[in-house]
């Protein structure tokens, strides 16, 4: 059977950009702007995201073009014979199901306050109180969870199962324009309001007392890990999409407008948020509460709330679902080639086998509330932590390795896969930061987040 590939440049980008543009973009960005002093943590972050996330980008990428399979066999085709790199395919598969079993959860709290708003759930002139009362309800209801969850895990393989060109590309377009219209329109009516001067100053001005404050060094590593994290790098997610391209432009090419797309998203998400919460004298450092208690607060009590708070969590439920595809679609796609099976079987079998997988996360804020594993730490967070401080540094730095080092695939291979086709390339002088720099910068990063 003949491989699918990407139908247009703008369906492989947008998908690539709907992958790295998901939570970790509209919901934690805003929120760790706001703990570390605002601009000079976005400056931090933009130069870290062109030296670490940019790089490991198009290596992870550069292994999927190369191997034109999901990863387990795309590093089968392009390891040296007797070599082991195909085991780290296996932990990528591994992390994208633990992924998935909690970011469906997210996911579906963010389509959950979408329908609450759109149907009048919140009320102009309720207090803040009833307001966080109403995320407390959603998390103690394992019935409202699991049904939230349930529609995403159900959409999200149905999407799936029409294929590439047909079902994740067609979706893809569709979600990320009427995303980035969302957004845009949400971001010009945040400016509108009669605080929104104070909020962008506090947004993109940088405030050195707040960062001797916060501490030069924490800022730094928190730029880092934002920059690191927010292109979804480590698990295989974008080698899947890699292994759908075609070779008529160069990697960076592709993963610098990956980038600026997947950073346009986060930096108008922080022009939404900021202003709307100077302007209704909400604290922007509010952390992970922002997005289900802050925010429902300032759109409450906010002229035409309903309709804006409508918006802002389509264009949240859009952002989150456009990731959930994607990953998907790398699980799909790792059974039809393991298995040998139908695409629409490996979708269903894959579904059944989420929903099941995606119980503990949701279970763990009602019936298994008092269950703490990792460090203390709730289902969710335990998984996160697995996800986030092991596997995605690890397998970032496997990718590198692989990609800079003898041992693996080579430079010489990376670079003539890398440079392949027209637009930006890598020269050559950058071989000693792959090979050196960028590998410690990665390893700091793992390091901090197992402090």
């Amino acid at each position: 059977m003949k491989r699918e590939g990407f139908k247009s440049r703008l369906g492989f980008i947008l998908v690539s950009a709907g992958c790295a543009i998901g939570i970790g973009n509209v919901w934690r960005f805003p929120y760790v702007v706001g703990e570390n002093g605002g601009g000079f943590f976005v400056l931090l972050y933009l130069i870290f995201l062109c030296i670490m996330g940019i790089p490991v980008l198009t290596m992870e990428l550069a292994v999927g073009r190369a191997g034109r399979k999901s990863a387990v066999l795309s590093y089968k085709e392009l390891e040296k014979p007797g070599s082991k790199w195909h085991i780290h395919g296996w932990f990528c598969i591994l992390g994208c199901y633990m992924l998935m079993m909690y970011y469906t959860t997210v996911a579906g709290w963010m389509t959950d306050y979408l329908f609450k708003f759109s149907t009048g759930a919140f009320r102009p002139g309720m207090t803040a109180e009833e307001i966080g009362g109403v995320f407390g309800n959603v998390l103690s209801s394992p019935f409202e969870m699991i049904l939230w969850m349930s529609i995403i895990v159900v959409l999200g393989f149905l999407v799936c199962s029409r294929g590439l060109q047909n079902g994740i590309e067609k979706i893809s377009k569709f979600m990320m324009s009427a995303l980035l219209i969302l957004i845009v329109v949400l971001a010009i009516h945040s400016l509108t309001l009669s605080g929104a001067g104070e909020g962008m100053k506090f947004y993109l001005i940088p405030d050195f007392n707040k960062v001797r404050e916060i501490g030069l060094g924490n800022i730094i590593v928190a730029a880092m890990n934002q920059a690191f994290f927010t292109l979804s790098l480590g698990i295989a997610a974008m080698e899947i999409l890699g292994s759908y391209m075609s070779k008529d432009n160069t990697l960076p090419s592709e993963a610098v407008r990956i980038g600026l797309l997947d950073t346009f998203v986060a930096i108008m998400a922080g022009m939404i948020i900021f202003p709307a919460c100077f302007s209704y004298g909400v604290k922007p450092d509010a952390g992970p509460s922002l997005i289900f208690v802050t925010l429902p607060n300032v759109f409450t009590n906010m002229p035409g709330g309903r309709i804006w708070g409508t918006l802002f969590f389509l264009f949240m439920t859009f952002a989150s679902f456009s990731t959930v595809i994607a990953v998907f679609e790398n699980l799909v796609a790792f059974c039809i080639e393991r298995f040998k099976i139908s695409r629409v079987k490996s979708s269903i079998i894959n579904c059944i086998l989420m929903l099941f997988l995606s119980l503990p996360c949701v279970l763990g804020y009602n019936v298994w509330k008092n269950l703490h594993l990792i460090g203390g730490r709730d289902i969710l967070d335990s998984e996160d932590f697995i996800v986030s401080n092991l596997l995605l540094p690890i397998g970032s730095l496997i990718f590198l390795l692989f990609c800079v080092t003898k041992w693996g695939w080579g430079s010489d291979n990376y670079y003539k896969e890398c440079n392949t086709g027209k637009g930006l390339r890598f020269p050559k002088a950058f071989k000693l930061y792959f090979q050196f720099v960028l590998p410690i910068l990665i390893i700091m990063i793992l390091i901090q987040g197992l402090r």
